[in-house]
């Protein structure tokens, strides 16, 4: 049983793991850098290291530092929270041969979904499915824009190695593959020193789902039902929801199965989730498979009534799940909106000083945040400052709930997104669930 762990992380999740830590009896060490020196998680926790300088690659993803942390501290294991070093496989290794438990999957789990491409060969051989498409090694311009011509246009040029966007081009016409792969290649080896990417159709109007699988060191593993992702700009979710609306009972049963076989043909263990791309015909496709808490995790929180980060410790001090597939159930909606401090039309960051906070609360209303009045929000890291999630009998009640916190929740002194939230919730085909990953954008140019 772990006494003491080390959160290797900041802000609201930072804050989130030093709760249930709390109230499993487990004391927990923060870790800061220059720009953080203020912070509620540095207060909150029982003890706090300075690991370095404001930017992210002077404090918080130096393994050097946080290892030395939890070394002078006597932390037994670490949570890497979500970004930063969490699906750093280098970083679960050095936490092994410092003999630190890392509270996430084995290192080789995080390797295999760690590129596109080869986590597409792993899922084929596991008969998840896949959109089609080319994940070879062969990286000739001839070669891929073949194999363009072989899937149809149009096509979805994608970094192996990347995320959130980059290395991304959406390609109509062959005319247009040869300067879209040049573009894509040139931004992914600038942003992840890797210019391999995957070439597959591209589906136009698809729902972005994914499924929150959970696995012990034992050959437990379960599936704990999806959450919808399809609200999202530039490739960044705004909202998040689960269970999907309108979501088939038999469709559900299907992901949730390929989802377990994606994590069992990776040995993997702790909390991960599996991202499909779904069309309205029923079908659906294998993503990509993120090796960590997910930032939208409490919305499966609300519905399941579990504590995620309480599974990952007991799961990452050797329990088996306690939980069966046939015994877990799920009940009522759950909505999680972002909260960004961006200013809600033009999204352009906007940190600085908190000069009046309020958050709202009551019955079935989390608000997960490290805000408080007086605080200044740094612009070095992700600009998501809180999340607020809201749950209800009914989706209709979720979103009447929501509307009313989104009016009582107050922070003054800088822009955040609140507004955009607000607009949202009043237009009929968002209240209807009837949306796919394009609909945002299409909202947004409606509205300019």
């Amino acid at each position: 049983m772990f006494t003491k762990i080390l959160i290797a992380n900041r802000g609201e999740i930072a804050c989130r793991v030093i709760k249930t830590a709390r109230r499993l009896g487990i004391k927990t060490v923060a870790v800061y850098s220059d720009a953080d020196t203020g912070a509620r998680h540095v207060a909150m926790a029982d003890e706090a290291v300075h690991i370095g300088g404001s930017a992210a690659r002077e404090s918080y993803l130096v393994v050097d530092k946080i290892l030395d942390a939890t070394r002078r501290t006597g932390a037994q294991a670490i949570h890497p929270g979500y970004g930063f070093l969490s699906e750093n496989a280098g970083f679960a290794d050095a936490c092994a041969r410092a003999g630190v438990v890392f509270i996430g999957p084995p290192p080789s789990a995080i390797r295999a979904m760690g590129s596109k491409s080869e986590a597409k060969k792993i899922m084929e051989k596991a008969k998840v499915p896949l959109v089609p498409g080319y994940h070879g090694d062969d990286q000739s311009p001839d070669l891929l824009a073949k194999e363009a011509e072989r899937i149809g246009f149009p096509v979805l040029i994608k970094a192996s190695a990347g995320g959130g966007g980059k290395g991304m081009r959406v390609v109509e016409t062959a005319e247009k593959f040869k300067d879209a792969l040049e573009g894509a290649k040139r931004e992914a080896k600038a942003s992840f020193a890797d210019d391999h990417v995957l070439v597959e159709k591209y589906l136009s109007r698809p729902r972005h789902i994914e499924i929150q699988v959970f696995a012990d060191s034992h050959g437990g593993c379960v599936y704990l039902f999806e959450r919808d992702c399809s609200i999202q700009r530039r490739h960044q979710k705004v909202i998040e929801e689960a269970p999907a609306p309108n979501m088939d009972p038999a469709r559900r049963k299907q992901m949730g199965e390929a989802a377990v076989a994606a994590a069992k043909a990776i040995g993997y263990v702790g909390a991960g989730t599996v991202e499909f791309i779904a069309n309205q015909d029923g079908s659906f496709y294998f993503m990509e498979m993120n090796t960590r808490l997910q930032v939208e995790h409490p919305v499966t929180e609300a519905i399941t009534g579990l504590d995620l980060v309480r599974e990952q410790i007991r799961v990452a001090e050797g329990h088996g799940l306690t939980l069966r597939q046939e015994d877990v159930q799920f009940r009522g909606h759950a909505i999680e909106c972002r909260i960004n401090a961006e200013d809600p039309r033009t999204f352009a960051p906007s940190p600085g000083l908190v000069k009046g906070y309020h958050a709202p609360g009551g019955m079935n209303v989390r608000v997960d945040s490290g805000l408080y009045a007086g605080y200044k929000v740094p612009p070095y890291y992700d600009s998501m400052i809180a999340k607020l999630i809201v749950y209800g009998t009914t989706r209709e009640g979720a979103l009447r709930r929501l509307r009313r916190a989104l009016e009582e929740y107050v922070i003054e002194g800088m822009k955040t997104t609140i507004p955009l939230h607000q607009a949202l919730l009043s237009d009929p085909d968002f209240l209807s669930g009837d949306y796919t990953i394009k609909w945002l954008e299409e909202w947004l140019a409606r509205e300019d």
